[in-house]
């Protein structure tokens, strides 16, 4: 078996859809994009395509190996999502040429379904007490919120005291048992992030995202020392390499790992071996497509430290499409009762309609994330 050709497209509302074909007729999805950067990715994959076609698939490792160690520059989000949507298609296509799910060939599922939350409340958080409400009703345990929009360096206690009194209508209006993740987004720098990790105590987060810039991690250790409840981040964290040094350190308690931004499952299952030999709870980052949630899902399976997984059905980006739109069985990846099946199926376990990816690819997109500014002007965190 040869691969003969990598065929992409850009559908709404954000993502990029990539499809590797054999000579046999075998084939394989996945999702590589970055968001806001889908055109930029898809150009990256073509000219990795250049070093794939005429290459045995099943030859995961090494191809993945070609791609990453094959050029003299290597990571950062474009090259490292572009292996990412690649690697997923090959384990994809392996799946289904042996007619077994990726878990299986990763050894076997520790778990029969996930754990999902949702998000509510939007870029500029509001109404997050009736949004929280109703992912309740829907039967979600857990949901997540961004803890603020945009913040100065160093800005009023005004601000912080916004940030609070929304996590504490939050929390007032789900009560105690339920899971509320917050967060930053890398908008709050560290004078402020002093403050308003340590008002938002009280709440008992099930954990703070990105509780700063990912160029500004080191800080956490004199930031955030002694807090009573869990940081997280990773998702612009590309490469085992990245992870390394922050698990060293001791400065988080759960990876975020995006599987279509860190090299793939491949990459993804080596990170999260990496935390767990840390005591780190894993927690893939999916604000994504139905490839990117099921590759997370296949990773979860198989990982004993993963613990909840992100989805994006209903997130306030996905105006035209939603997830599920995709699919031709969207019961594979159903959420029931705040849970999803880990999807059985051949492959990433889910079925693509291409002839309405082919529909809505004539549509495209050209997303862009929102520019934001503060009151003198100057660029904002978004």
């Amino acid at each position: 078996m040869k691969i003969t050709r990598l065929k992409t497209w850009q559908v709404p509302p954000r993502w990029l859809f990539l499809k590797i074909e054999t000579d046999d007729g075998c084939y394989g999805w996945g999702e590589p994009v970055v968001e806001g950067r889908a055109a930029t990715v898809e150009a990256a994959v073509h000219e990795l395509a250049d070093l794939l076609v005429g290459q045995d698939p099943h030859r995961i490792e090494h191809l993945w190996n070609v791609m990453y160690r094959g050029g003299f520059y290597r990571g950062g989000p474009i090259l490292m999502s572009a292996i990412a949507g690649i690697d997923q298609a090959l384990w994809d296509l392996k799946g289904r040429d042996l007619g077994v799910p990726v878990h299986q060939l990763l050894g076997g599922a520790v778990r029969d379904r996930m754990r999902m939350y949702a998000w509510t409340g939007g870029d500029r958080p509001s109404d997050v007490s009736n949004g929280a409400r109703a992912l309740i009703a829907k039967g979600f345990t857990a949901f997540k919120m961004n803890g603020t929009a945009e913040l100065a360096i160093v800005d009023s206690h005004r601000k912080i005291d916004e940030a609070v009194a929304r996590v504490a209508e939050a929390r007032d209006a789900v009560g105690p048992d339920v899971c509320i993740g917050i967060d930053f987004h890398g908008r709050v720098h560290r004078p402020m992030a002093k403050a308003l990790l340590r008002e938002l105590e009280p709440f008992h987060p099930m954990f703070v995202e990105e509780p700063v810039a990912p160029e500004h991690l080191p800080c956490l250790r004199q930031i955030a020392g002694g807090l009573g409840y869990p940081l997280a981040t990773g998702e612009r964290l590309h490469t085992r390499f990245a992870f390394r040094d922050l698990l060293a350190e001791g400065m988080i308690d759960i990876i975020q790992p995006d599987l279509s931004h860190c090299g793939g499952i491949s990459e993804g299952l080596k990170i999260a071996a990496l935390a767990s030999a840390h005591d780190v709870a894993l927690a893939p980052h999916c604000p994504l497509g139905p490839l990117t949630l099921a590759a997370s899902l296949q990773l979860d399976a198989v990982c004993h430290s993963a613990f909840i997984q992100e989805q994006s059905m209903g997130i306030h980006y996905n105006r035209d499409n939603d997830v599920l739109d995709y699919l031709v069985d969207k019961s594979a990846l159903a959420i029931e009762e705040g849970f999803c099946a880990i999807p059985k199926g051949p492959g990433l376990g889910v079925e693509i309609d291409e002839a309405f990816v082919e529909e809505r690819a004539r549509v495209g997109h050209r997303w862009r994330n929102p520019l934001w500014t503060h009151e003198d002007g100057s660029v904002a965190e978004w």
